[in-house]
């Protein structure tokens, strides 16, 4: 039986994946490793987003931790062979979710970044 996956946002998840692993390194390595005490502080965080791309690279990690974990989502709805109105409303929610969220993010990246 044919699942109704996408075989594009099957690879999606795997490049998102991988993409989510070089950059929580970055993160990690920056925040913890390179930063003298580790990004404590509100003011830390705030002069941080300075640094120029700094907010376009914690964009992307928001952006692709949050697609990858709504379509992930969507696969393990999938296991359990919904009816085709269920499937829809259920990728109208997780559609509006990941919107919400990553506009949200977005924004908090840049209100942060203007208080540096």
């Amino acid at each position: 039986m044919k699942t109704p996956e996408n075989s594009w946002l099957w690879l999606y998840k795997i490049v998102a994946g991988l993409l989510i692993v070089a950059l929580l390194g970055i993160h990690f390595v920056v925040n913890h490793a390179v930063a003298p005490e580790g990004l404590l502080s509100y003011a830390d965080v705030a002069n941080y987003y300075q640094v120029p791309g700094i907010a376009l690279m914690e964009i992307a990690f928001l952006v692709f931790v949050v697609s990858h974990a709504l379509v992930g989502l969507r696969s393990i709805l999938l296991d359990l062979n919904p009816s085709p109105a269920i499937l829809r409303t259920a990728n109208t929610v997780l559609l509006l979710v990941g919107a919400f969220a990553i506009v949200y993010g977005v924004w908090l990246v840049f209100v942060i970044q203007s208080r540096g």
